[in-house]
């Protein structure tokens, strides 16, 4: 029986298409993977985030194909950042991806998560000098940012007397709107190849890999065509000039997930066939032949695991402002959910509901007026302690997680064989120290 709720005025800015309001039915989330969304959080409490096991492997098998269909020499590396959750990362891990870490922080994860250091890439450009006597140890990866770390890196290895494998970072212009600069060595004027030079004359350093990466959310391919040229051709002057060859192209990541960018409501988002085209038919048009066709190394994050994971919140009030427009209230703040600032998440109930849906403000539960978690989007009249389910929330967030005012929730993975495996207790007031 649907719930009443009694009459008010509202003015009418758009044309409805009935007297009951707009009709926009979202087929209500009853579980993940079989598991009831209501058990869920009777059982693990609200707000609660649940990932899905199976979903990251579908989306890196899927992942993989695509691109195995265009090249044949694909390999995937997890982006650490993105989720550091360890059974995510094993996931990930237990699917052929190696790992890229931008920190001593998260290497040790790598490491701690099985990861031989030859399986690990080193990015960042704030690698201290214990962190690359470290990495050095390990055998790790080392993607050099700067030359003042190619510096250092040279001395610590001539000290250490050991040989150690190295790429550099590359940027350059793609035609983004927001070319990222700060990182790497420009491939314009010339600083990428001298970085390459030096490297490949030194005795102790080992240049394996180049590697770029262009931005993130990228919704166009032709930045990644353009990418790909400049990463070939460098790669044949090192081979030219350098009479040197290398191992693989690291292209980064940066492709668009499922969500949908405040700023770009009406713009498509490309296939993964559409970025792996655009990359591979550079590397597939250039003078290497089959042999010499280096490996194409992705760092994608985002577009592997947004969609595994959901928010499942709890309605605290329902309300309307001075003109009738309805303001709902749930328990899941921006502090846990930092990318609604600038995605517009898809909210859906978690139970069959009418038909009859209303424009609403979401806002979070912290006692600041920014807590918005949707400024609008079209709910049903759900009421007080019904669950709603916030989709595509893997990326980012809960690494960027705040603890304000409300404790960190409880985090849970569904497995394959459907049971649960607790990822995270919500936190306690004893774990606060601060």
């Amino acid at each position: 029986m649907a719930q009443y709720e009694r009459p008010s005025i509202k003015l009418v800015s758009s044309i409805l298409p009935s007297k009951g309001g707009q009709t926009c039915y979202k087929s209500p989330l009853t579980d993940i993977d079989g598991i009831s969304t209501n058990r869920l959080v009777k059982q693990y409490g609200s707000p609660l985030f649940a990932v899905s096991e199976k979903q990251i492997r579908e989306n890196i098998r899927e992942a993989k194909l695509v691109f195995n269909r265009f090249y044949p020499k694909i390999q995937f590396a997890w982006s650490y950042k993105t989720n550091y959750f360890d059974e995510v990362c094993k996931v990930f891990h237990q699917e052929g991806s190696i790992a890229e870490v931008v920190s001593s922080f998260e290497l040790e994860k790598a490491l701690r998560n099985g990861m031989p250091g030859n399986k690990i890439i080193f990015n960042g450009p704030n690698k201290k000098k214990e962190d690359l006597i470290y990495a050095i140890h390990k055998k790790v990866i080392i993607h050099i940012d700067s030359f003042d770390e190619l510096y250092l890196l040279e001395s610590l290895a001539e000290h250490l007397n050991v040989p150690v494998k190295t790429a550099i970072r590359l940027n350059m212009k793609t035609g983004t709107n927001n070319e990222w600069e700060r990182f790497g060595f420009n491939y314009e004027n010339n600083e990428a190849f001298s970085a390459a030079k030096r490297i490949i004359n030194s005795k102790h350093l080992k240049l394996i890999g180049i590697h770029c990466h262009i931005g993130t959310f990228i919704l166009s391919t032709n930045p990644y065509k353009v990418a790909a040229q400049k990463m070939v051709h460098f790669a044949l002057r090192i081979r030219k000039e350098l009479n040197s060859t290398i191992d693989y192209i690291d292209m980064g990541g940066g492709f668009a997930s499922q969500n949908t960018l405040k700023a770009y409501n009406n713009m498509s988002i490309p296939s993964l066939s559409n970025y792996a085209n655009s990359i591979t038919k550079e590397l597939f048009n250039s003078e290497f032949n089959e042999e010499e066709r280096p490996t194409l190394v992705l760092e994608t994050g985002r577009a592997l695991i947004d969609n595994a994971v959901t928010l499942l919140a709890s309605v605290i009030s329902s309300k309307r402002n001075r003109t009738g427009h309805r303001l709902l209230t749930i328990d899941a703040g921006v502090n846990l959910l930092y990318t609604s600032f600038w995605y517009n998440h898809e909210i859906v109930p978690t139970k069959p509901y009418t038909d009859f849906y209303e424009d609403t403000t979401v806002y979070g539960p912290l006692c600041m007026n920014i807590d918005v978690i949707r400024e609008s989007v079209l709910l049903p009249a759900v009421r007080k302690d019904d669950v709603v389910a916030i989709l595509n929330v893997g990326a980012y967030n809960m690494t960027q997680w705040m603890q304000f005012i409300n404790l960190r929730p409880t985090v849970v993975m569904i497995k394959d064989d459907g049971s649960i495996n607790l990822l995270k207790e919500k936190d306690s007031t004893d774990s606060v120290k601060y």
